[in-house]
């Protein structure tokens, strides 16, 4: 064979079994994996450096897979190995090299091949066979057959009963978790059941009571002047509650009342039946109506019930006095008061009404956008702060019983920039401090209309800011220049700086401790720091999928959050764990506002809806949409209004809302 150019040698060498040959002489033993090896080499071909293919020889004397010197030649005319002139017509088959090389290639893959390969070659290749020796043959194969099926099918048993027996395992626990769900269910019944008889048995003797002093003609004047009595305390009560109802309707009752104290015996008990008819009917309504508010949200208070129940069956239950019944609830476990409470306090409630509304600015001026809505330490006044320019303080007890068309700020106090949040020292009532785009802090003193401190040290528009519950003289802010800052209104500096890879959107301290925040910011996530320690927080907590634009505490381990991926969280501080997710509203882009108190949590929407949930419970208790008569639900612009900002007036059913039309209105939960 005419000798051929050699390039790159090919990586892979293949263990051969070295066999030793006695040469003549007395000479060395050869090694036959080095021979196969460099005969393989002369088997390449020169340009792609594998196995030539359809060998083809040129006038120079040298071997080419057809394809690789046919390519060549179209860019060149020269050989690939010695550069000599060359063309097509100078190409000719290599027939014998053909021949070796599907002979080497048969032997490469007879010494490769599985034993079964390599009888059918020698099949093919015209073995001689007996029939005897293919009788053997066959029943080995037969009983070898019968062995793999065999082996196989104990695989498949293994498997399924491997599968089984984690299925049994499986279903074993969950009928256990039913049995103990279903024996918390009867123990519940029980003690429910036992509790309502004895509510029945006590209505009966009230209403025995009543009708005795009803019928009693010598008893009528004691019944009058006790019935003057106790209306006098409910009036008191009602006149003193947060929230309470105007002084009109107030008046209303007191007069009703007197006159049906000086009407006539017969009259009055004649009233008296009616009403209490009236009232059984209204309750019995009451009682369809939350009935279908607990049919709507079954699955969320199954959880909820089951949750509660397995978390406290088997603690002890400590007993804490509690003003609120006379009625001992013997057989209540911890489990059931708990969810008791969630559940009525989730039924009570079914709409938003709308007790008060005032114009924060000009209708679709652009400035009108309310960013932050807060009240003070009292309830007595709430600020607003926007995109205007200016702190804007009203009296609420004026804005909820003073009908008027617009309500006039009992302060207010102009900035250089526009506002993004506010917040009330919980101790000094006239202190308030803000946040603006210019990423300036400043504390304001409301009585005097004037700023005591204003610090400048963040780069960037400052979205947050929040003065510590328990050192009123601490507030943390946030800013997009990625930095926590700690500020103490005794100090011209900050006292404390975290540095942050992302823009922070929201900062809050925890009510119950002076040392720890959470920080909502950019990368989805909320990290919660303990000052006394900030090269790294203590958690943070993940689930958010997009920026987190809001964090507040309805406890000392309770944290919400709100993000624009549309979702609110519940999270544990203490435990480092998720709660819950509560879903509903709808927030891609905006701060829409969020709020919370010991039981529901209130959100703004960028359907110009206000929502509220309750913290168990992950969908939404009821709703209320913005309106405005001087805006076409048509026109093309309402739907881009959004709720803006919104605030609890501390733990009673009345809350703000803000919208992006600068409409502020008064709302209160309502059955």
């Amino acid at each position: 064979m005419v000798e051929s150019s050699i390039g790159g040698v090919v990586p892979a060498v293949k263990g051969s079994v070295r066999v030793g040959v006695k040469e003549e002489g007395g000479g060395s033993v050869r090694d036959e994996g080095e021979t196969e090896w460099e005969l393989d080499r002369e088997l390449l071909c020169p340009i792609c450096m594998q196995i030539i293919k359809d060998a083809f020889l040129t006038s120079c004397g040298h071997s080419f897979c057809y394809m690789c010197i046919i390519t060549h030649l179209h860019n060149k005319s020269d050989c690939p190995c010695c550069s000599h002139y060359l063309t097509t017509s100078q190409l000719y088959p290599n027939f014998l090299l053909d021949k070796l090389l599907k002979k080497t290639s048969a032997r490469q893959i007879s010494k490769t091949a599985s034993p079964v390969e390599q009888f059918r070659l020698s099949l093919e290749q015209g073995c001689d066979v007996s029939v005897k020796e293919l009788d053997a043959l066959l029943s080995m194969l037969s009983e070898r057959k019968r062995k793999l099926e065999q082996e196989e099918a104990e695989r498949n048993m293994q498997i399924l009963l491997d599968f089984l027996q984690m299925l049994r395992k499986q279903k074993v626990d969950e009928l256990n978790e039913v049995q103990h769900d279903l024996q918390y269910i009867k123990e519940d019944i029980s003690a429910v059941e036992r509790h309502r008889i004895d509510l029945y048995r006590a209505r009966d003797r009230y209403s025995m009571k009543l009708r005795m002093l009803a019928d009693d003609p010598i008893g009528k004047k004691p019944w009058s002047s006790s019935t003057d009595r106790n209306f006098g305390g409910l009036f008191s009560t009602s006149r003193n509650a947060p929230g309470g109802l105007p002084t009109g309707n107030l008046t209303y009752k007191r007069v009703e009342g007197k006159a049906q104290i000086s009407s006539p015996g017969p009259h009055r008990k004649d009233t008296s039946t009616s009403e209490l008819n009236s009232q059984h009917m209204s309750q019995s309504g009451l009682a369809v109506v939350r009935k279908k508010r607990v049919n709507a949200q079954f699955n969320d208070l199954q959880e909820c019930y089951l949750q509660k129940r397995r978390l406290l069956a088997n603690k002890s239950h400590v007993k804490e006095e509690k003003d609120i019944d006379d009625v001992k609830r013997e057989g209540y476990s911890a489990g059931l008061e708990d969810f008791q409470s969630v559940l009525s306090t989730f039924t009570r409630y079914s709409r938003l009404r709308v007790i008060a509304e005032l114009r924060h600015g000009d209708l679709f001026h652009s400035a009108n956008i309310v960013s932050s809505i807060e009240f003070d330490r009292d309830d007595e006044l709430f600020a607003t702060a926007g995109v205007s320019r200016r702190i804007k303080v009203f009296d609420f007890s004026s804005v909820v019983n003073e009908p008027a068309d617009v309500h006039c700020p009992v302060v207010e106090m102009s900035t250089r920039s526009k506002l993004s949040c506010l917040s009330w020292n919980k101790y000094t009532k006239n202190h308030i401090a803000s946040s603006d785009y210019d990423g300036i802090v400043t504390v304001w003193d409301v009585t005097t209309r004037q700023s005591v401190m204003e610090y400048e040290e963040h780069e960037k528009r400052a979205w947050s800011v929040d003065f510590s519950r328990t050192d009123p003289s601490m507030l943390v802010s946030g800013s997009d220049d990625c930095k926590v800052k700690v500020w103490c209104t005794k100090q011209e500096a900050s006292v404390l700086n975290i540095d942050m890879k992302a823009n922070i959107c929201c900062v809050k301290y925890n009510p119950g401790s002076g040392v720890h925040i959470a920080v909502g910011s950019a990368d989805h996530h909320i990290h919660y720091y303990d000052l006394r320690n900030t090269s790294q927080p203590v958690h943070i907590f993940s689930g958010h999928r997009k920026a987190v634009s809001y964090v507040k505490f309805l406890s000392n381990n309770e944290l919400a959050s709100a993000s624009t991926d549309s979702t609110l969280r519940l999270w544990d501080v203490k435990e480092n764990l998720p709660i819950r997710t509560l879903r509903g509203h709808t927030n891609e882009k905006n701060f829409v506002g969020l709020t919370v108190n010991n039981e529901f949590l209130a959100c703004g929407s960028e359907t110009n809806e206000v929502f509220v949930y309750h913290k168990a419970i992950s969908k939404p208790v009821t709703w209320h949409r913005f309106g405005s008569p001087d805006v076409d639900d048509a026109d093309e612009d309402a739907g881009s209004y959004f709720i803006s900002a919104v605030c609890w007036k501390s733990d009673s059913p009345t809350m703000l809302a803000a919208n992006s039309q600068g409409t502020i209105k008064v709302l209160v939960l309502a059955a």
